[in-house]
C-alpha cells in the first residue's frame, strides 16, 4: 500500500500548477488529500465570463456549498470570455441568470472581493442579487445602479475598505449614508460622480479618491468643486491621492483646482499622487503653477495634460526635460504622467535621470503611491 502524500506536499505541488486549471482538475480525481488542495485553487479565484458559462458555475456553486464557502474573489463580466467585441453583452441574458447568480452569491460566506464589469454601464434594477448575502467584502467594484438594494447591502459591509461605483444618485428613502456605521473602514473610493465622494467621504477614513466632474460649465465645476473640497475636509484621514478628471480640461481651471488644494493644509500636507491638471503653455501661468507645486511637500507623482502643446511633447526627449523642469520647483516628485489626447506617458526618476517608461502602466499609480 503506497504512503498518502501530507497535505502540505499537496499544497506545495499544486501551486507548482495552479496556472492549469485542466492539470488541477486532473489533480481532483488522484486522492482527497489532492482534491481539497487543488479545489481550493480553482474555486478560491473565479473569472465568470458569458452569461452562460457564469449560469453553470453559479449552479454547481449554489448546489455545492463546500465548493462556494471556498471562494475568495469573484469576477462577473457580461461579455463572453471568447468574445472581444462585447457580442453576447448585448444580448439580453437568459431568465435564470440573475436569479443562479443570487443564490451563488449567498453560499459564497467567505468572499472578500467581488467585481460585478459590464461595459454597457450600471444594470438597471439587479442589485437585488445581493440580498441575504452574509460575507464581508473587503473589495467591492460594482457595475451595477445604485439603488435601494444596493445601499441596503453596503450598510452590511463594515470591512469594506476598497470600493468602486459606476453609478450614484441620492436616495430619499433610507437615509444611511449620512451615519458613521455606514463603510465605516472605506478608505480608497472609485466613482464616476463626484456626487458619490462628496457623499461618501465624511466621516470616513477616505484617503485615495478617483473621480471626475459631473458639470461642464465653468461656474458649476466652481461651485461643484467647492463642494468636493469641503467633503474631502471631513475625512477621518489625511487626503493621499486625489485624481479628479474632467470633460473638457482647461488652463485656468486646473490652475483653480491646483490653488484651492495648494492652500488647503487639510488637502495638501500628506498628498501623494494629485491629476488631471493641465500643464500651462504659458510661461506666466506656468510659473503660477509651479509655484503652487512648492506648497506640496509630499507630492510622489503627478499627472498633467499637454494635449495644447505644439508640437507634442511626446518625444522622449522632451518627457525627461519636462519631468526634470517639473522637479526644480517640486523636488519630492518621482514619477510624471503625461497626457496626449488619449495616450499617456509615463517618466520615472532612477536616481538623478529621467527615464521614460515605455511600458508603464498608469491606471492603478493613484492607488499605490
Amino acid at each position: 500500500r503506497l504512503m498518502a502524500l501530507p497535505p502540505d506536499a499537496c499544497r506545495l505541488i499544486v501551486t507548482y500548477v495552479a496556472d492549469s486549471r485542466s492539470t488541477l482538475v486532473s489533480l481532483c480525481t488522484v486522492s482527497k488529500q489532492f482534491q481539497n488542495a487543488a479545489e481550493r485553487a480553482l474555486y478560491s479565484k473565479l473569472e465568470l465570463k458569458g452569461y452562460s458559462f457564469t449560469v453553470a458555475v453559479c449552479e454547481v456553486l449554489a448546489r455545492v456549498p463546500r465548493l462556494a464557502i471556498l471562494v475568495i474573489s469573484l469576477s462577473v463580466y457580461g461579455e463572453d470570455e471568447d468574445s472581444d467585441d462585447g457580442s453576447e453583452e448585448d444580448e439580453d441574458p437568459p431568465d435564470d441568470y440573475w436569479n443562479t447568480l443570487a443564490s451563488a452569491l449567498k453560499c459564497t460566506t467567505r468572499l472578500r472581493a467581488l467585481s460585478f464589469y459590464f461595459s454597457g454601464g450600471g444594470q438597471p434594477e439587479t442589485a437585488w442579487i445581493l440580498e441575504g448575502c452574509s460575507f464581508q467584502l473587503r473589495t467591492f467594484h460594482c457595475d451595477l445602479s445604485w439603488d435601494a438594494h444596493l445601499q441596503s447591502f453596503l450598510a452590511t459591509q463594515s470591512r469594506l475598505s476598497d470600493l468602486y461605483l459606476a453609478d450614484y444618485q441620492p436616495l430619499a428613502i433610507t437615509p444611511i449614508i449620512s451615519t458613521p456605521a455606514f463603510l465605516p473602514k472605506l478608505a480608497i473610493l472609485e466613482c464616476t460622480f463626484s456626487e458619490a465622494a462628496t457623499a461618501l467621504v465624511p466621516d470616513r477614513p477616505v484617503c485615495r479618491i478617483k473621480t471626475c466632474f459631473t458639470h461642464s460649465k465653468l461656474e458649476e465645476k466652481r461651485t461643484e468643486l467647492q463642494i468636493l473640497a469641503a467633503s474631502l475636509r471631513q475625512s477621518k484621514k489625511r487626503l493621499r491621492a486625489l485624481d479628479i478628471a474632467d470633460s473638457s480640461y482647461d488652463t485656468g481651471f486646473s490652475l483653480e483646482l491646483l490653488a484651492r488644494i495648494a492652500n488647503d493644509p487639510a488637502l495638501c500636507s500628506e498628498l501623494r499622487y494629485l491629476g488631471t491638471l493641465v500643464l500651462p503653455v504659458e510661461g506666466q501661468q506656468r510659473l503660477e503653477f509651479y509655484g503652487y507645486l512648492i506648497r506640496l511637500p509630499q507630492l510622489r507623482c503627478i499627472e498633467v495634460d499637454v494635449s495644447e502643446w505644439d508640437p507634442p511633447p511626446t518625444h522622449a526627449a522632451a518627457l525627461r526635460a519636462l519631468t526634470h523642469e517639473l522637479r526644480l520647483y517640486c523636488p519630492s516628485v518621482a514619477s510624471v504622467v503625461f497626457v496626449y489626447d488619449f495616450d499617456r506617458y509615463l517618466v520615472r526618476m532612477e536616481g538623478h535621470l529621467a527615464v521614460y517608461d515605455e511600458d508603464g502602466v498608469t491606471d492603478h499609480i493613484w492607488r499605490e503611491t
